[in-house]
Formats: structure tokens, sequence, C-alpha cells
């Protein structure tokens, strides 16, 4: 069939023939961006699980670790939306590569903290970096996958979060156990040695990798990219376009605070599960990460189906609140149990069942009011305004266990910002976000 014939064909439908060219587009881009963000998110938490030794090497107080674990997303709310700004005049292959290799090297630097000072700046430097990553892949992927294929695109992309959890939670805590003393440094600087340095490897493999849109993809013949290309088109009319639109759109900035709330049970999870698991009674390290990644491993499962269940309902707004709730009472339940482990365990795993697929279902929202360089703009807006969650959440849950001695009222905030991020979800009109 010649190329004006399947141009012709996408005139009025979507052909049944884009779904063979989408899964090609799967095979192709998917892998490698999970495991980009699987390397990314364990930097990012992998002081979660050096925190139960580096408290004691360094004299931190919990409160320390906890504005440490939360200025990193300072740096993201600053370099967020500029971040995006570069990506659209360098192009998504350049910036990746850029974001991947700069974060390997500072969560790698993380090996030479000696006071609260400098484990502050770098975890800054490490949110400046990264902060361009997310939204990056996020636009990305709205340049290479219709609506209908874009839950389950986002959420095989963002299970790079409880894969995290589930490999590199008993991983972080065997490198903590087997290199402790290795060449005279502690356990918990391997960690960031050996978790941060393949992320300079995978930034030199996409530049090489990775095509910056359709036109440029030499593995995609000439008949597939005008298919693949008139679906995209034919789903974009109607939507805002512009840079301006993505940062004055009234709907951007509830999305936004809808985030805000959402993201609060997530960086709990993300940075205080080990701790939590632990308070119930819990002392090895590699024990902690064993149990750490249950949640994490039912998570996973829990984030495809979801996806695949609301692509294929075409409903995106049960399905979100409905985790956030789930991500809610399971919280709520592990705080009453907080000395009983395997209940608490079973809570927790039920919370983070919830709370993870939240973020590739929020992620489903944004492209169904904007495209081209406004969802650009407003993917980094609504990550910017989330991140103010990632350092409000792990803070508090600190100042409250300094204060208190234990996580239960830090806990049940984050489970009432899940309750109000959830209501939230319906001030977006059904007709326009279920697509």
């Amino acid at each position: 069939m010649g190329e004006t014939q399947v141009m012709n064909a996408t005139d009025s439908a979507v052909p049944s023939s884009s779904d063979q060219i989408t899964k090609k587009v799967f095979a192709r881009l998917i892998p490698l961006l999970l495991l980009c963000y699987f390397i990314a998110y364990l930097d990012r938490i992998n002081v979660g699980f050096a925190k139960l030794q580096m408290l004691a090497d360094l004299q931190f107080s919990e409160t320390v670790y906890g504005l440490g674990a939360g200025i990193f997303f300072i740096g993201y709310v600053i370099f967020e939306v500029p971040a995006n700004l570069i990506l659209m005049r360098i192009g998504a292959r350049v910036w990746i590569t850029m974001i991947l290799v700069a974060f390997g090297v500072i969560s790698s630097m993380t090996i030479f903290v000696q006071s609260a000072t400098s484990f502050y700046i770098l975890r800054l430097l490490l949110g400046i970096t990264e902060a361009g990553f997310i939204p990056a892949v996020l636009y990305y992927l709205t340049l290479w996958f219709p609506s209908a294929q874009r839950g389950k695109a986002s959420a095989l992309f963002l299970a790079g979060i409880p894969l995290s959890g589930a490999i590199g939670a008993p991983l972080s805590g065997w490198i903590m156990n087997q290199f402790a003393g290795v060449m005279g440094m502690s356990g918990w600087k391997w960690v960031f040695l050996l978790e941060g340095s393949p992320a300079i490897i995978l930034g030199l493999i996409c530049y090489y990798y990775l095509d910056n849109d359709i036109d440029s993809a030499k593995w995609l013949n000439s008949q597939e990219k005008a298919q693949l290309k008139k679906t995209l088109d034919f789903e974009t009319t109607g939507k805002s376009h512009s840079i301006r639109d993505g940062l004055t759109n009234p709907r951007v900035w509830l999305l936004s605070g809808t985030y805000f709330f959402l993201t609060m049970g997530l960086y709990g999870i993300s940075f205080w599960l080990p701790s939590i698991i632990r308070e119930t009674g819990v002392a090895d390290p590699l024990n902690v990460g064993l149990l750490t990644s249950i949640p994490y491993i039912f998570a996973l499962g829990a984030m495809y189906l979801v996806g695949l269940s609301s692509d294929k309902r075409k409903e995106r707004r049960w399905h979100l609140a409905g985790c956030a709730l789930m991500g809610a009472i399971g919280l709520t339940v592990s705080v009453f149990f907080a000395h009983n482990t395997v209940i608490a365990l079973a809570a927790l795993t039920v919370a983070a069942m919830g709370i993870i697929p939240c973020v590739p279902q929020f992620y489903t929202l944004v492209p169904a009011i904007a495209s081209g360089a406004a969802a650009a703009m407003a993917i980094a807006v609504a990550n910017s305004v989330g991140s103010i969650s990632g350092f409000i959440a792990p803070y508090l849950i600190g100042f409250v266990k300094d204060t208190t001695g234990n996580t239960t009222y830090g806990v049940m905030t984050l489970a009432v910002a899940l309750v109000i991020g959830a209501a939230l979800v319906f001030a977006n009109p059904a007709k326009l976000v279920n697509r």
C-alpha cells in the first residue's frame, strides 16, 4: 500500500493497523525508558535506605534527614519549567542524555557528604539535574503514542517507581551489609556509588538510541510514519498548543493542585517506608530491604492492571480517585497496627497498590487538555507543583518523629492529603478527561 493510500485511510477514523505500529513503538522505546526511570528513581529514594546507617555515622537527626530528603524537590520546583523550555529548544534525545549523566554523577558524589550542609547542597543539586527528566519523557511519549495507548505507555514507563522499590530495596540492603568497610567506606556510601553510576552509562546509550521525533526514526518506514503522524494529528484538534497555554490554562493549575495532594502519599512512602518497617521491630538492613520490596512488587502489578483498565474503559477519574482512596485506607490501617510487622506490612502493601498507580493515571489527564508545547509546559507545571509536596512530606514526617517519637501523625496527614486529592479529581468534567 502506498503512502497516499495509508494517509487517506486515516481521514475519518483511526485504522486497525495503527495497533501494530504502536506495538513496534512500544518495543523500541519503553524498555529503555523504563530502565532509565528505574535507575533515576532508585537514585532518588536510595537515601531512605542509606539513612539506616548514615544518620548514626554523620550524627544527623531525623529532622535533618527529612529536610535533606525533601530539599531535593526544591531543586525540582526551581528548575522544572526552565528544564522543559530547554527541552523544546534542544530536543528530547540530547536533553535526556544530559540529565541522566548529570544526576548519575551527583548521586555518586553523595559518598563525600560529611555535614548537614553538604548533604543539603548535593540533594538540591540532584533535584535540579533530575527536574527535567519525568516531564521530558512524558512529553516525549505524547509524540509517539495515541491517547488510547497512553495510559499503558505511561504506566509501563512509570513502573520504574515500584521496580526501584521491589529490586532496589533488597539490593540496597545487600550492598549495605556486604560492602560495609570495603576500601574503608561505610555501606551507605557504596549504595550511592553503585546505584548512581549506571545512570551515566544509560545517558550515553540514550544519545545513540533515541530519536527526537517520528520523522527521524529510521526504524519506521515511510508508511508507518505517515500513519502514526496522522493518528496523532487527528487527536490534537481543538486542544491548547502554545507554551503560554500550558502556563495560563486554569485547568492545568487545577490538575497541578490535585497532583500536589496525591504526591504527598507517594513521597511519604518512598522516603519513609524502610523506617516505618524498621519501627515494627525489623533491625537487619537486608531484612528491611526484602520486606520493603513486597509493597512495591504488588504495586507494580496494580499499576499495570489499572493502566489497562483505564485505557480499555476510557475512564480516568474513578480509576485515579479510587487508587488515592485505597492508598489512604492502607496508610490509616498501618498506623493502628504499627507494632505488628505482618499486619502493618499488609496495610502498607495496600497503600502502595493505591498510591503508586496514581502517578501514571494522573498523567493521562494532562494530554486531554493540552498538546504540543502546551502539553510539555503543563506537565512541567504539574510536576513542579507536585514536587512541593515532595519537600513537605518527608520533612513533616521527620519533624513529627523527632517531636513525638513515632511517625503516626505524619502518616495520617498523608492519608488525609490523598483523600483531598481524590475529591479534586472530580473537578475535571468526565467528557474532557475520559478518552
